[in-house]
């Protein structure tokens, strides 16, 4: 039976097509280490564990969710952004949880867009905020990340007849995949051009906790009127080691999340309470500690790569967010793939293409730091040994 044609216009998701390649390669007795997926391979927080527990536990968290959360979790977002951020958020109104940062920026695109709409998209970024419009037969038009600007877009090369069409803007800060942190009044200049063109800002805010060199990410919320034009989607998936969990949470525009709510309630049944306890346990200020110890083990990891690229002749310069090295390919590769496949058949090793982020991450890699320092030194090691022969 032949698939929709809406599904024939996005290529295949590059992580499905990254773990295609190494259990192939697994399975046939080839030593792989794998830099491809932003997976924490460290253990989500005891704290955290515990709550799940005693919630699954309870009989109360057994039954169908509600799609507007408990009120214990919004109650707990709501916190968190205050002392974390800043950001006064109602509980009631400006706050709902979402099964995965990814599902909510899906649906958003089906909450949003028609047919003809435009959704902006930065480019390089999140392969979901490209493939989200056009399945619902929008169009997504890029806005090149460049590394002269700071990995900003450039609002003013936008042409005004595509403003006008344009109903959902997509940033990320700290930046997947070029590890870039936000740009000084770029937040801001987002909320006067969506003010301008009444364009909906969906800031995907899944590294903030993810930080180095004591920079500490903002909240796009924090700007002033940026309530008013947009939304955030909180993850724990990165900052927290609970990608399994799928915990994530809507925040901002009231309007915009009870249009969200009205779309989540016929197509899902919300999330388990239990990872909702769990994920409220998690903001919680003790926790604290283990996100920065944390983050101690990243920045040395993050120490360690640059270092070994930049012996080997890369040049790279080390992100003070996220858990990724943007690198550029070297010289004598046709792309991004043909470098990342070299390394993979040559070495064993797993990278991610830039291309595959979009048009403007071609000529870059990306490493991600979530494997053990043994493994990523061995890894990278490999890697180097490739540029020796």
């Amino acid at each position: 039976m032949p698939p929709s044609k809406r599904l024939a216009t996005i290529p295949p998701y590059l992580f499905a097509e990254l773990e295609r390649k190494i259990a192939a390669k697994r399975a046939a007795g080839i030593d792989v280490i794998s830099l491809g997926i932003g997976d924490p391979d460290l253990p989500t927080f005891p704290q955290v564990v515990a709550a799940a527990q005693a919630a699954v536990a309870d009989p109360g968290t057994h039954q169908y969710p509600s799609n507007r959360g408990r009120q214990e979790f919004r109650e707990a977002v709501a916190r968190f952004y205050a002392r974390r951020f800043g950001v006064e958020l109602d509980p009631d109104t400006e706050v709902m949880p979402a099964i995965g940062a990814k599902e909510c920026i899906f649906n958003l695109n089906l909450t949003f867009l028609d047919p003809g709409d435009v959704a902006l998209a930065s480019d390089p970024g999140y392969p979901v905020y490209t493939a989200g419009p056009l399945l619902v037969g929008a169009e997504p038009v890029l806005m090149p990340l460049l590394a002269e600007r700071g990995f900003a877009p450039d609002y003013g090369a936008i042409p005004e007849a595509t403003l006008e069409r344009a109903k959902l803007l997509y940033l990320n800060y700290p930046n997947n995949p070029t590890g870039a942190v936000v740009p000084d009044g770029l937040f801001a200049e987002t909320v006067d051009l969506a003010r301008r063109h009444d364009i909906l800002v969906v800031h995907d805010n899944a590294y903030s906790e993810t930080t180095y060199d004591g920079y500490v990410a903002p909240s796009f919320l924090a700007t002033p009127g940026a309530k008013e034009v947009g939304v955030e989607v909180f993850s724990w998936s990165k900052g927290y080691n609970m990608t399994g969990w799928r915990c994530a949470a809507i925040v901002g525009n009231a309007e915009a999340i009870a249009a969200y709510w009205k779309l989540k309630s016929n197509v899902d049944s919300g999330n388990f309470e239990a990872i909702q306890l769990a994920g409220a346990r998690a903001l919680e200020p003790d926790v604290d500690a283990h996100v920065a110890a944390q983050n101690a083990i990243y920045a040395r990891r993050r120490d360690l790569v640059v270092d070994a690229l930049s012996a080997a002749g890369v040049m790279v310069t080390a992100p003070r967010g996220t858990i990724y090295i943007w690198a550029p390919i070297p010289a004598g590769f046709a792309d991004s793939a043909a470098y990342c496949e070299h390394v993979l058949e040559s070495a064993a090793v797993v990278i991610s293409p830039g291309g595959a982020y979009g048009t403007s991450g071609e000529g870059y890699f990306r490493i991600s730091l979530t494997t053990p320092d043994d493994r990523l030194l061995e890894a990278v090691a490999r890697i180097r040994r490739l540029g020796d022969t």
